[in-house]
């Protein structure tokens, strides 16, 4: 019988998905399973967005442009000024989620076995994306005490070798809701100029910021433009996940010619996506207002009733609609299985993405889990309290 390829067997399962066929089985037995593993937003998708495809009037759906459709890479553009981002079309290509945009950017600026530098817990698909192109990912560990605030450059500089290749941030931070500020934006700079390197940062939570914080963007420092690549995507910013349209951008002419390379080999990214995409280019700000508002309920409902658990700790994140919390469990993902197959209070029990697959160190992460507070605030205080519950339970509980 033929093998596997030592690609797919390195390939890590995902941390938020791999446990569904456990809550298909708790569902299956009655059971109500609220989701906190997952980033689905539960927020309307803007009308604006809805309408489009309702209102189609066209007799075949074809492909577009390898790179997008112009009108919305120029609607792309007009976003990202009121954003103080300065690009043109031609530093966009449009891609199938901000997971093909990565993708792009790893096999277009690296070669296997070079090395990337990102701070941990990172968003798990990052792992199986370097394994895709067969780069190395050397992780710093953030701690929680520190919130998961930047590690210091000292530990930068510790893990740079002379196949380091590049720094990967998420700004907002997945899993933590880590808001960056710009003085830790300013101490990548000056590594990245140090030691020559691409700077890759996700910032598709940008518009989730809480408490008067707001957003730095990368592509705004002075002196590493070439150096930038920058990762976007509608899925969050306007709950529509399904549509699968997200962005590479650069203003590096040799990046994005070659990431060009990749996507003219796909032919081109989702034209109904795109379609809709560009209509929701007309969403007031308004929408975002409330959008805001709810999930920093939502956030300080969370926040709130799991530091009053005892032994847990919860940081107050600044963005994005995660946090990472440190319970008083033997393992994450022995826990976040047991949740789903042998507990559970008043027929109710949570499914939660164990952190474990959110470091790339062995070991790391095992008494936390990212808990995404997407549902409405009843929910979660529903899931918080039938939290508590399993807590108090747990047979691998640590006291």
């Amino acid at each position: 019988m033929p093998k596997i390829s030592d690609k797919g067997l390195m390939m890590p399962e995902s941390p938020i998905r791999k446990l569904v066929p456990f809550s298909e089985r708790a569902k299956k037995a009655g059971r109500k399973v609220y989701h906190l593993n997952i980033g689905q937003p539960d927020i309307a998708t803007p009308a604006s967005m809805i309408d489009a495809m309702h209102n189609l009037d066209i007799k075949v759906i074809e492909y577009s442009h390898s790179a997008g459709i112009h009108s919305y890479r120029e609607s792309m553009c007009l976003y990202y000024k009121s954003h103080n981002i300065d690009v043109s079309p031609e530093d966009i290509i449009v891609t199938a989620g901000a997971s093909e945009a990565i993708l792009f950017a790893v096999q277009s600026c690296l070669n296997p076995g070079d090395e990337i530098i990102i701070p941990e817990p990172f968003y798990a698909n990052y792992n199986g994306f370097t394994i895709s192109a067969g780069v190395v990912v050397k992780p710093i560990i953030s701690n929680i005490e520190s919130s998961f605030a930047l590690p210091p450059i000292s530990e930068f500089e510790k893990a740079i070798g002379p196949k380091t290749k590049a720094i990967m941030v998420c700004n907002p931070n997945n899993p933590t809701g880590y808001l960056y500020s710009e003085e830790e934006l300013e101490v990548l700079r000056q590594i990245v100029i140090k030691y020559d390197l691409f700077l890759f940062a996700d910032e598709v939570y940008r518009e989730f910021c809480y408490d008067g914080n707001v957003h730095h963007s990368v592509m705004n420092l002075a002196g590493i433009e070439e150096n930038v690549v920058l990762f976007d995507s509608v899925s969050k910013r306007y709950s529509a996940c399904g549509v699968r349209v997200g962005a590479l951008i650069s203003r590096n002419r040799e990046v994005m010619a070659t990431a060009m390379k990749f996507a003219q080999a796909r032919l081109s990214p989702p034209s109904l996506g795109q379609i809709a995409a560009e209509a929701a280019m007309a969403t007031p700000a308004s929408y975002f207002v409330e959008v805001i508002q709810e999930y920093k309920k939502r956030r300080d409902t969370v926040v709130t009733m799991m530091n009053k658990i005892d032994g847990v700790l919860c940081p107050n994140p600044k963005g994005a609609f995660y946090v990472t919390a440190r319970l008083p469990i033997d393992d994450s993902d022995k826990f976040c299985q047991w949740l789903l197959e042998d507990f559970n209070y008043d027929n109710q029990t949570v499914m939660l993405a164990p952190a474990t697959g959110f470091y790339s160190t062995p070991g790391a992460g095992k008494n936390e889990v990212r808990i995404s507070y997407v549902l409405n605030v009843t929910d979660l205080q529903n899931s918080i309290l039938c939290l508590q519950k399993a807590l108090e339970q747990y047979p691998g509980r640590i006291l």
